[in-house]
């Protein structure tokens, strides 16, 4: 054999050599198919005050998901629609998504209006939804994940809390809420909850505005009277979007101070209190599931990712934001699991994911689609942070069929 034959015979060798161990090809992170997220929040109308934040914290997931290889070696590409603080509109917005757009999950809704437009959308067309804000529980449905907080794990230990010593001992509530399914339903378990405690309903005043209500100087004036006929009276709001801020403002026209008249709300965060002079309000109660001066790991790492993303000292977190960070995870982790973006085969990997939420806390995705979470109640600071002054040493699992309503009897609430 010559020197040039023996050359090139070690030539193919090599190439066949290295024909055998390279990898299978696969397309590249560029040409492979995007998986599509889609982001379901209001970005305009009376909820744009607190959905805005949200769609701004899915763009963070997508993008940090994307800095660490995508899923499945494949990049994360969100969609974005705005349905505008309107109803029927959340219905359209979704069907656009799952049928136009194709996306393989999203994220969004606040108002459980919005959400029970959607549901049957999701249904129909077997899609997955990541619902993140409190909600009045009294609904389970396999196409929804729902990452936010069910009565008992807000709305029942706030009350306890204000009927409780470290809460003022109340004996009179007041129960002020926007005038939708939320608020009434919530209202409704509340109802349940302080007359088994003792407290009747002539101790208990019960008033609804609509979305966007701004002249709070009457029903204010109504609250005074009613807790000045003899009895420690708080008061429970379930007042959604930018009527807060008018409300807050009204409180504090009027002198009332956390030590006379306590008030409790369930939808009002740091983002709402951004745009509020809290000084006026400090002392007054928010219940939620996350707060942003909690000291834990997660929560620095947490604060960390969302400043690097959004480049603004002034924008804070909060506990809906938590709840899509925590949801976003577990959706990303079953993705994993499942080896596919297909529903089918994600959901059942869903079940049963844990992450150590920025809460302090490690959160469990249970069997009926809802959280254990752990429950909080914040005093708001003059900063317009809450300080902690209780939770609960361990997650709490969400009952999502609450057991003060007579028609749950029989059903299973785990």
């Amino acid at each position: 054999m010559t020197e040039t034959s023996k050359i090139t015979r070690r030539v193919a060798l090599a190439g066949l050599t290295t024909a055998l161990t390279a990898p299978a090809f696969r397309p590249s992170f560029a040409q492979a198919a995007p998986i599509k997220v889609g982001v379901l929040h209001s970005l305009s109308g009376t909820m744009a005050i607190s959905e805005t934040a949200l769609r701004d914290t899915v763009l963070m997931m997508v993008e940090a998901q994307n800095a660490k290889g995508g899923l499945l070696g494949r990049r994360l590409e969100a969609v974005v629609v705005d349905p505008a603080s309107n109803w029927p509109l959340f219905a359209e917005k979704a069907r656009e998504l799952l049928q136009v757009h194709k996306v393989d999950v999203t994220f969004g809704c606040w108002t459980s209006v919005s959400r029970k437009s959607v549901l049957p959308v999701f249904e129909e067309l077997n899609g997955m939804l990541f619902y993140p804000v409190q909600y009045e529980g009294e609904e389970e449905s396999k196409n929804i994940f729902y990452t936010g907080a069910a009565p008992n794990q807000q709305a029942i230990p706030a009350v306890e809390y204000l009927l409780g010593p470290d809460g003022g001992e109340a004996k009179r509530i007041v129960l002020l809420g926007t005038d939708y399914v939320y608020p009434r339903t919530t209202n409704r378990i509340l109802r349940g909850f302080l007359n088994s405690k003792g407290i009747t309903d002539a101790d208990i005043m019960e008033e609804y505005t609509p979305f966007g209500h701004s002249d709070w100087q009457g029903i204010v004036a109504r609250v005074k009277r009613f807790a000045g006929e003899g009895k420690k009276t708080a008061i429970v709001s379930t007042i959604n979007g930018d009527a807060n801020v008018p409300f807050y403002r009204e409180l504090g026209n009027q002198g009332i101070k956390a030590e006379d008249i306590p008030s409790v709300a369930f939808s009002v965060g740091e983002e709402e209190l951004a745009g509020i002079d809290t000084r006026p309000l400090v002392g007054h109660l928010a219940a939620w599931n996350y707060f942003m001066s909690v000291q834990s790991p997660a929560n620095t790492e947490f604060k960390a990712l969302w400043q690097a993303y959004i480049k603004n000292p002034r924008r804070v977190t909060n506990d809906p934001m938590e709840a899509t960070y925590t949801g976003f995870n577990m959706w990303a982790q079953g993705v994993a699991k499942a080896g596919t973006t297909a529903v089918d085969a994600v959901r059942p990997a869903v079940i049963g994911q844990t992450f150590a939420a920025p809460a302090g806390y490690t959160e469990t995705m249970l069997p009926n689609h809802h959280l254990s979470k752990p429950v909080m109640i914040g005093e708001i600071q003059a900063d317009g942070q809450f300080n902690i002054v209780y939770k609960t040493p361990e997650v709490v699992p969400a009952e999502n069929w609450s057991r003060f309503i007579p028609e749950n009897a029989n059903r299973r609430r785990g």
